[in-house]
């Protein structure tokens, strides 16, 4: 346990790697929130209320030894973690995994657990009464959420739009041509190729309408803005040697550092090591880390072990339309409902997070 190892940011890969290396070193988890938030179950969330908590998980049973500061890190250098108050965390090793914010409801504000339970009980509301709803953005986000309002509310309007020609261009044509037809014979309408302007807000939902490039506009009862995410970097772009990169991620090397400091590791959606902002990012990441950090603990050199490999194009993902249907790459091919629903849109990982943290 002589080693201490400083981990900020207690998302999908600050919390796991805080369990796993919990046994072999003297960890400290930093992390403003009160509760771990699975953000891809506040999308169901809308239209299935007892997500909420299901999907807010306390920290305080995570670590048996480490320690969980609930606290917003201000400064990290070499040496440590300085926190707000001016609290330090002296560390021999320091991960940074701040994550990236969303538009709401999907991820709190800051550390304000709170107010995203009010975010999603309000979106709920207005979207329980509207007849129109409008979703700019067909990412992994705009996608499920349109499958999930048309599979537990059918009788809205449900609008698509987005940029680009076809969805999920960057993975075979067969995932995005499935999910096209599937979300058209529920009932969502698809507008590919377009960009929506004039939106009053691109990080809330709400009532309004949209301009196209021909100057024609839409009026929808309610507008959900999922653009993308953008990183939580601001912690690591002073160090020296940063780069950012697009969505302010923050470049890493081979060995996932963020800068010249050869002791701090960057990972999750704030680094950039050419993996895109996913939990199958995590996935890949996280025993690469494992296995790194206890090679320094127990003495070997970093330049002896193996670099990072990213996943690159062939990373796998899952996209349910709701709990029953949906698509998914997995690898080398394209499946389809059964598999998505076993896999992911049944559950949602829901119970894989709370039994990482130990939820009783």
């Amino acid at each position: 346990m002589g080693k201490r190892i400083a981990i900020v940011g207690g998302g999908y890969l600050g919390a796991e790697l805080a369990k796993v290396m919990d046994d072999i070193a003297d960890v400290t988890l930093i992390e403003q929130r009160s509760h771990f938030v699975h953000a891809p179950a506040m999308i169901r969330a809308l239209v299935q209320p007892s997500l909420v908590e299901e999907s807010l998980i306390p920290y305080g049973r995570l670590l048996k030894r480490g320690r969980v500061v609930a606290a917003r890190a201000k400064e990290i250098d070499g040496d440590g973690v300085t926190l707000d108050d001016g609290t330090r965390v002296e560390a021999d090793y320091i991960i940074v995994a701040t994550g990236s914010e969303y538009a709401a409801p999907f991820k709190p504000k800051g550390a304000d657990v709170d107010g995203l339970r009010a975010a999603n009980q309000e979106t709920r509301e207005k979207l329980s009464s509207a007849k129109t709803v409008g979703i700019i953005g067909a990412g992994a986000v705009g996608v499920e959420l349109a499958g999930e309002i048309a599979h537990a509310m059918p009788d809205k309007k449900i609008t698509v739009i987005t940029m680009d020609d076809k969805l999920f261009a960057a993975k075979p044509e067969s995932l995005g041509s499935a999910l096209s037809r599937k979300l058209k014979t529920g009932g969502v309408e698809l507008i590919l190729g377009e960009k929506a302007e004039g939106l009053a807000s691109k990080t809330e939902p709400h009532a309004g309408s949209v301009t196209f490039g021909d100057g024609t506009e839409r009026a929808f009862d309610l507008i959900f803005p999922v653009l993308g995410a953008r990183a939580c970097s601001d912690l690591l772009k002073g160090l020296p040697g940063a780069e950012v990169t697009v969505a302010e991620r923050i470049k890493t090397d081979g060995y996932l550092r963020p800068s010249t400091l050869p002791n701090v590791f960057a990972a999750g959606d704030v680094a950039d090591p050419g993996d895109n902002m996913t939990i199958v990012a995590v996935s890949r990441q996280l025993p690469w880390l494992k296995r790194t950090l206890t090679g320094l603990i127990t003495g070997r050199k970093l330049v002896d072990m193996k670099t990072y490999r990213p996943w690159g194009s062939e990373a796998p993902i899952l996209l349910p339309l709701g709990p029953e249907r949906g698509n998914s790459f997995l690898l080398l091919f394209t499946v389809g409902d059964w598999i998505t629903q076993k896999m992911k849109g049944a559950h949602l990982f829901v119970s894989k997070y709370q039994k990482l943290l130990n939820r009783p």
